[in-house]
């Protein structure tokens, strides 16, 4: 279902970079919103965490503590996936909190980068409508998928972009998303990006937005992150900071 500021990818040069013999750094999706074509390695849990506050001038605002993203790699081709979020809303009049309807997905690699052609991999995912708080519970399984891109511009800078569609759990109507963003490394462990996001809905007016951050790795497993972003709607202008840690270990 519908959600701007799900766990989406964050593919970043220095995640190519050899911190050990055997594998690369973590490669994440966090925190832009542009998913990463890259699986998690065999055996290995990944946990993705953040913390989003979201604010319009309308006075409204959204808590998201925590958003998780929950990877397991089966092979060198496809990982399963769960996202779980806890939402705080409120506006001048009331306020309302819950888990939204949990997704369960894959992630399944099609392309290695060769030329022109990037690397590429399919992720889906489906939105159970009733496993949820009471007050977010859905009417219908939401579907959502994308197909994720990479191209590797140079050692230190990389540009990628998604094209998917989603559903949100209440209607029959779908929305097209795309990304497009480019990550720059300043030094083995530091990096950041900049992209342009947006949706498309069937009935409805496209919304395009914005967003910047920045990534530290800690070390091969481990990785902080802050990003933020801003858009224009109808109504009002609205912002949002996210903070994030990523980690890994194998079972």
């Amino acid at each position: 279902m519908k959600n701007i500021l799900a766990p989406v990818c964050f593919s970043l040069v220095l995640a190519n970079y050899s911190f050990s013999q055997n594998l690369p750094a973590i490669q994440t999706d966090r925190p832009d919103q542009t998913e990463c074509p890259f699986i998690t390695p065999t055996n290995y849990i990944q946990l993705e965490n953040g913390f989003i506050y979201e604010k319009s001038v309308e006075h409204s605002k959204k808590i998201i503590a925590p958003t998780v993203l929950t990877k397991f790699g089966i092979n060198d081709s496809f990982e399963l996936r769960l996202i779980t979020e806890f939402n705080i809303e409120s506006n001048d009049s009331k306020t309302i909190s819950g888990i939204i309807p949990i997704a369960i997905g894959f992630k399944t690699k099609l392309l290695e980068e060769k030329g022109i052609i990037p690397t590429t991999s399919f992720i889906g995912h489906l939105h159970f409508p009733k496993i949820a708080s009471p007050t977010y519970k859905a009417n219908f399984y939401a579907p959502a998928f994308r197909f994720t891109m990479q191209h590797t511009l140079s050692n230190k800078q990389t540009l990628s972009y998604n094209l998917g569609a989603e559903w949100d759990g209440e209607t029959a109507k779908t929305t097209l998303i795309y990304t497009l963003t480019t990550g720059y490394s300043f030094t083995e462990k530091m990096s950041a990006y900049i992209e342009l996001y947006g949706f498309i809905p069937q009935t409805e007016t496209p919304d395009h937005r914005f967003d910047a951050g920045i990534v530290y790795l800690l070390n091969p497993n481990h990785q902080l992150d802050i990003s933020s972003g801003i858009w224009q709607t109808q109504k009002s202008l609205t912002y949002f900071i996210s903070f994030g840690y990523s980690f890994r270990f194998k079972i």
